[in-house]
Formats: C-alpha cells, structure tokens, sequence
C-alpha cells in the first residue's frame, strides 16, 4: 500500500504567476526605437519588423515609423527579386552579352541605404517621415 491518495480534482491549484504586461516607452524611447527601426532597412526588412512586432503596442511613434520602415523594406525586396528575374531572363537571351545589366541588381540596396539613412536622421529629431514610394502593406 502507498500512502498517497489521489489527487482531489476539485483541488484549488497553486496559482502561476502572470507575466506584466511590457510598459509604455518613454518619449525618448519611442524616437530612439523609431529611429533605429528606419536604420535597420540598411540591413535588411527584419530590423524593422523586429521593432515593429515588439514595440509597436509601447509607442505609439515606433508604432507608425516601424510600419513606414518595413512597407518600404518589402517594396525593396519586391524589387530586388523582380530585378533579379528580369536580368536573370535578359542575360540569357542575349547570350551572356548583357551580363553587365547584373550590377543594377544593387541598386534598391543602394536605395534602401540612402532613403533608411535620410529617415534616421528625420526621425531620430521627432519628426514623422514618409518614404516617396512603397507599398503599404502594413497598416
């Protein structure tokens, strides 16, 4: 025999303690934020969505900029593949004689450099700033 006795399902269970939900963002914190959400578009799309997803709940500022940054990163993705696959079709019909058409695959890298850099130093003062072109997928 054993000395322990089935557990009561009527039992009250020990409670499990709740996460806090995240604080708001201080003023600065949501300019900082905000600010490095249009610097990463020099990395890529993900900066922008990592700020996005994390803080956009905590800023009402990185919340709109976050948005802005990564509607123009996936319009430069978008780009660049469509770029890719229109070089890629133009080099080999010609055999290889338009293989220097490659190098325009940079350019919207080039452009997200330039365009992120102009944002950050737009934003990183408190001013909201809107990219001249991108889709916005993310409203």
């Amino acid at each position: 025999m054993t000395d322990q006795q089935p557990a009561d399902p009527n039992a009250q269970q020990p409670q499990q303690p709740q996460p806090a939900a995240p604080s708001p963002l201080s003023q600065s914190e949501d300019i900082q934020w905000a600010s490095f959400a249009h610097l990463g578009g020099i990395l890529g799309f993900l900066p922008s969505l990592i700020i996005w997803l994390i803080f956009k709940d905590r800023g009402p500022f990185t919340n709109t900029e976050a948005k802005e940054a990564l509607n123009f990163q996936i319009t430069m993705v978008g780009a660049s593949i469509a770029l890719w696959i229109l070089t890629t079709i133009l080099i080999t019909i010609s055999w290889g004689l338009l293989s220097p058409l490659a190098l325009f695959n940079y350019a919207p890298w080039v452009v997200s450099v330039i365009f992120s850099i102009i944002a950050f130093t737009k934003v990183k003062d408190g001013n909201h700033y809107r990219y001249p072109f991108a889709i916005r997928l993310i409203k």
